[in-house]
């Protein structure tokens, strides 16, 4: 739970990411504690204390979860976060606990590309699956009877956003539950849980640690009763962190509003640059002034986040202009300090075009990014 104060809610975001999660400064002990490698636990007499067992808990990741609890929902200390082995893992934990069969869930059509196949697990366990995209708040026309209300926005990759506060309240008149995918933004870009989601779930390989080298999930709820259910589904399903991974993440939380805000900022940049494009079509950055999302975005927003979409002629011309690139990676995966781009059909689940870019921007000095996808698009032209 987060242990924040009134003092600590007016902390910035560069103050409270350096100091998350941290324990209390003891003489001699190191300010983050490595990590504690251990699959059991000293335990005499009855079964009681925080550490019993190795996938139950672990006190590397109860700092990691009073970190991302800190971030995302600051001064609240009626809030809980688990940390999971991965987004999916995360994700899966908050369907499958609260869902059951004869129950309707309300997924967004546009989602992040597994969602098609969780939907078709939920509906093998009897459970109504209904569908919407994200923009335009499609998904409100679908709540009569649902249970649970799963919202991604921004969306992976089309990076439509939608009115969370106002599908929150709409969900709860249903009497379903709400859960946010906080991926894309981070705490730093959107809050859910202030916004009126019961949970906010994202995955921590992408930006929250930004290195490219942890995979981790996590969930922060605000309804006891709720939490505790996804804590039994991760005890039963033991999908759960390994203290490296997990001490990793917490170490780097503390970079996350420099890599946010220079990351955000190039993004927009990279996205301005290349608007005039002729070659370039269908661009998406919700903080661009003329983006079909920006007006909501910027009501519920505080940063736009770090990736970029947009669309080439033909599949030929996305794979030259990759090829062409030199400071950017063709790789998957959004959020790391490095730049990465990629097709995205060439994984056959998403709906776009075959020549759809999914652009993650990375640190790089912002001239030097731009500098090496114009001359890409350049190097591309047949």
């Amino acid at each position: 739970m987060s242990e924040g104060t009134k003092d600590e809610d007016r902390t910035g975001d560069g103050t409270r990411a350096v100091r998350a999660g941290l324990p209390a400064p003891v003489k001699h002990e190191p300010t983050l504690p490595g990590p504690v490698f251990a699959a059991h636990f000293h335990l005499p007499g009855e079964v009681t204390g925080p550490y019993l067992y190795g996938r139950d808990d672990n006190p590397t990741w109860t700092l990691l979860e009073r970190a991302i609890g800190e971030l995302e929902a600051p001064g609240r200390e009626d809030v809980e976060t688990l940390v999971f082995a991965s987004g999916m893992a995360a994700i899966s934990s908050v369907l499958f606990s609260q869902l059951r069969a004869g129950d309707a869930v309300v997924l967004p059509s546009d989602g992040y590309q597994v969602l098609p196949m969780v939907g078709a697990q939920l509906e093998a366990y009897g459970i109504e699956v209904r569908t919407a995209p994200t923009g335009g708040d499609a998904q409100l026309e679908l709540l009569d009877g649902a249970r649970l209300l799963w919202i991604e926005s921004p969306s992976n990759p089309g990076l439509d956003v939608c009115d969370i506060r106002r599908l929150a309240e709409a969900a709860h008149a249903c009497g379903a539950l709400v859960a946010v995918d906080n991926t894309l933004a981070t705490p730093l870009g959107q809050r859910p849980l202030e916004l009126g989601a019961d949970f906010s779930v994202a995955s921590g390989t992408k930006q929250l640690t930004g290195h490219g080298d942890v995979l981790l999930g996590y969930v922060t709820g605000q309804d006891a009763e709720a939490m505790a259910a996804v804590r039994r589904w991760r005890k039963i399903v033991g999908a759960i962190s390994g203290p490296m991974e997990a001490w990793l993440a917490h170490r780097s939380i503390a970079t996350l509003q420099l890599r946010v805000d220079r990351q955000n900022a190039t993004a927009l940049t990279v996205a301005e640059a290349i608007r005039q494009r002729p070659e370039v079509c269908d661009l998406r950055y919700p903080g661009l002034a003329d983006d079909p999302s920006h007006k909501i975005a910027t009501q519920q927003m505080r940063r736009y986040g770090c990736v970029v979409s947009f669309t080439l002629p033909t599949r030929a011309r996305a794979e030259r202009f990759l090829a062409a690139l030199r400071l950017v990676e063709d790789a998957t995966s959004f959020g790391g300090v490095r730049s990465t781009a990629e097709r995205r059909r060439r994984w056959g689940g998403d709906a776009v075009p075959e020549g759809f870019i999914r652009m993650s921007v990375g640190a790089e000095d912002p001239e030097d990014l731009v500098a090496d996808i114009l001359r890409a698009l350049d190097a591309s032209a047949e």
